[in-house]
């Protein structure tokens, strides 16, 4: 998604491409609507712009949302520039806290967003969980194969189907 990465990065001055994360960051705190909105929109947009595997403009248009997009970008900034809350790969090494729960994993073989390789990788590590990877999906769970999976799961559970 060059283009859309264009428009985000883009969306910065020059003097402030260095990092990304850090100057959005600084602009989504900002009280002021008009620091704070302009930013929120390019960051929203750019994020459901990836979300999905082909252009979907009804999928997309929430993220133009000034409340939507306000939201999305400020809790996605929040996060990222305190790494999560968590110590590099405490997911992964912390895993054995929940491999005796059943569980199952649905990614999108082509999601943008957060990489087939993560899953896959916590998919190794947790041995109790179903690992599903839709076809012909993205990242966004609004897409057809990746909502299925997601019901089928939920029914697998209700059913027992998922021990």
């Amino acid at each position: 998604f060059p283009e859309n990465w264009a428009s985000f990065s883009g969306y910065l001055p020059v003097s402030e491409r260095q990092d990304l994360l850090h100057n959005y960051h600084q602009r989504l705190v900002n009280p002021d609507p008009a620091i704070h909105m302009p930013a929120a929109l390019a960051w929203s947009v750019y994020e459901g712009s990836c979300s999905t595997l082909m252009p979907n403009a009804s999928s997309i248009s929430q993220f133009f949302h000034d409340r939507f997009a306000l939201g999305l970008a400020r809790m996605e900034a929040h996060y990222f520039v305190n790494n999560s809350f968590l110590p590099e790969n405490f997911i992964l090494e912390h895993v054995d806290a929940v491999c005796g729960i059943p569980g199952v994993i649905v990614q999108g073989r082509y999601d943008m967003v957060c990489p087939l390789t993560t899953a896959a990788d916590l998919s190794k590590a947790w041995r109790r969980a179903q690992f599903k990877v839709v076809a012909n999906a993205g990242h966004s769970a609004s897409e057809e194969g990746i909502s299925a999976a997601l019901v089928s799961a939920t029914n697998d559970f209700r059913d027992g189907g998922v021990v």
